[in-house]
């Protein structure tokens, strides 16, 4: 009598979803067919459309599997903070550890799949995919509004716009930090090269802090529409 266990419905649902999350990291959404998608995950074309009836779905599960948790951890650890604040600002400090934290941990597990998930959610800031950003917009809508609201609060004598950008070049610092060194390997000596996913948070906590507690630059006035 064998010893192995049948497979169940939810077994070759998460091959599937195993198999398409590493394969859009290596090759980007577009350059992923169902094709490679099923015979990674060894199941048929129907599985996928039993399971998520399209590829667009299929995208949208992959990323809501852990993007979901993600997201409520942040939350959840915000929460947490304004409740111990009592109603007082929060230090910036506390919140970008709270959003950028958070993921750079789920970046550390290599697991449980957090590794890769991350490094796929990093190829999003830099793949025009504009189904995905899209879909990445709605998910994350929430979480921006309650963070950005908080360095709103925390900042108060630095203009919302200029919050946004360094928010957004910070989401970029983190996006090239977890999507791989390779550019760093090939400037420096190799074995100068420290990437210990312990060591990166506090090395990418101070990099980001710093650049949101820089100076406001010196801007140019907007040009006049004419």
């Amino acid at each position: 009598m064998s010893s192995l266990s049948p497979t169940t419905p939810q077994d070759t649902r998460d091959r599937i979803l195993d198999a398409a999350e590493s394969l859009f990291v290596e090759h980007g959404f577009d350059g992923t067919s169902m094709r490679m998608i099923t015979s990674a995950a060894n199941a048929n074309l129907a599985a996928v459309n039993y399971h998520f009836g399209s590829k667009d779905a299929l995208v949208q599960a992959v990323f809501r599997r852990r993007l979901t948790v993600l997201n409520e951890e942040r939350l959840a650890v915000l929460d947490r903070l304004e409740v111990e604040a009592g109603g007082a600002p929060l230090k910036p400090s506390r919140i970008v550890e709270a959003f950028f934290g958070t993921a750079l941990r789920m970046a550390a597990d290599t697991e449980h799949g957090g590794r890769t998930f991350m490094r796929l959610l990093a190829r999003t800031y830099s793949e025009p995919n504009a189904f995905v950003r899209q879909f990445l917009a709605e998910e994350y809508a929430e979480v921006m509004d309650r963070f950005l609201g908080a360095l709103f609060t925390a900042l108060p004598d630095v203009p919302r716009t200029e919050i946004m950008w360094r928010f957004h070049f910070m989401t970029g610092s983190l996006a090239f930090a977890i999507s791989g060194l390779g550019g760093l390997y090939e400037l420096a000596d190799v074995s100068a090269v420290d990437d210990d996913p312990q060591r990166l948070l506090p090395r990418l906590m101070s990099f980001m802090l710093g650049g949101l507690r820089a100076a406001l630059p010196d801007l140019p006035p907007p040009c006049a529409n004419d």
